[in-house]
């Protein structure tokens, strides 16, 4: 008889599970938040939950931070900011996964479906290649990040390096343009892909704990050492 039993872990995770501590992040954390150009940005005011897709940089430390970094920004009249000055505590989801849901293998027996995931379809055996090379290259698991969210002084020195990070690290080579098309464009006259104005507001959060999920439902918590327990340490020993 066939295993009917799906391929996922559905793996118990209302409490720590296989928690990992260490004094720097897990390669798996580091590999997602070099390479997604977006993460979900959760905060919380009066028990109802807003969700944000934001630009962000990630740096490893900062000349005002020795902890991971993300930095964001954010229009000082939205909802989150609104959120984060009563509610600091944010939860961030960052990953990499190919962003479309692949067809079924199989058929519905009832017919089209208007819903999710697509029916099977015929594809070619050149576009099952090229499907199957790009989702290989990108990474098979997300992460979580929770903590609290800072608003840097405005017009500091912190604030002012900040945004100049920010903008750096959000100024790519192909500017996508409609129906998923790309233009390659000549590197001097590369351009932000956001635009900072004079009154937006900074905001960073450490990153200091979070999750690692995989696309089978497995979980594992890590937790980045406090800096004071590392000093001292040679290669983290």
């Amino acid at each position: 008889m066939a295993d009917c039993n799906p391929p996922l872990s559905y793996e118990a995770s209302a409490t720590t599970t296989h928690q990992h501590e260490a004094t720097s992040l897990p390669s798996e954390v580091v590999s997602c938040l070099k390479n997604s150009r977006f993460l979900h940005l959760a905060t919380c005011a009066d028990f109802t939950p807003h969700i944000s897709l934001m630009s962000y940089t990630y740096l490893p430390s900062t000349p005002y931070d020795p902890y991971p970094t993300i930095i964001m920004t954010t229009n000082p009249a939205s909802r989150k900011t609104n959120h984060l000055l009563s509610n600091p505590r944010v939860s961030l989801l960052v990953h990499d996964w190919v962003s479309h849901r692949p067809p079924t293998r199989t058929s519905n027996p009832h017919g089209e479906r208007d819903g999710s995931p697509p029916p099977a379809a015929t594809r070619s055996s050149l576009a099952s290649l090229l499907l199957n090379l790009n989702t290989s290259a990108l990474s098979s698991i997300s992460t979580t990040i929770t903590g609290q969210a800072r608003f840097l002084e405005p017009g500091s020195d912190e604030e002012k390096w900040c945004k100049e990070r920010h903008l750096e690290n959000n100024t790519f080579e192909e500017e996508e343009m409609s129906f998923g098309q790309q233009q390659r464009m000549d590197p001097s006259q590369r351009r932000p892909s956001l635009a900072i104005d004079s009154d937006v507001r900074v905001v960073t959060v450490q990153v200091r704990e979070g999750r690692i999920a995989d696309w089978k439902g497995g979980v594992r918590d890590w937790v980045l050492l406090p800096v004071e327990q590392t000093q001292g340490l040679v290669n983290g020993v």
